[in-house]
């Protein structure tokens, strides 16, 4: 039963992945990314790496969830193409 929860945790990291590729509204896209990185720290807490699950959760969805806001601030919210 374990092992359903591993598969469909990378089933729903690889649709936000290619969702965050797809998606035209770059707010969007960074609220995919950092969900992205929230669900991979829950996956390393998962197999049993706690100090990663902890770094990621704060660099991954944390941090760069906001530097990319900030920056986002600075381009503008739509993609050109």
């Amino acid at each position: 039963m374990i092992y359903q929860l591993d598969f469909w945790l990378m089933v729903i990291l690889v649709l936000f992945a290619i969702l965050a590729l797809e998606v035209r509204d770059l707010l969007a896209a960074v609220g995919v990314l950092t969900g992205f990185s929230f669900l991979m720290a829950l996956l390393f807490a998962k197999l049993g790496a706690p100090d990663v699950a902890l770094t990621e959760a704060a660099l991954g969805a944390g941090l760069t969830g906001v530097f990319l806001l900030l920056a986002l601030v600075f381009v503008g919210r739509e993609s050109e193409d």
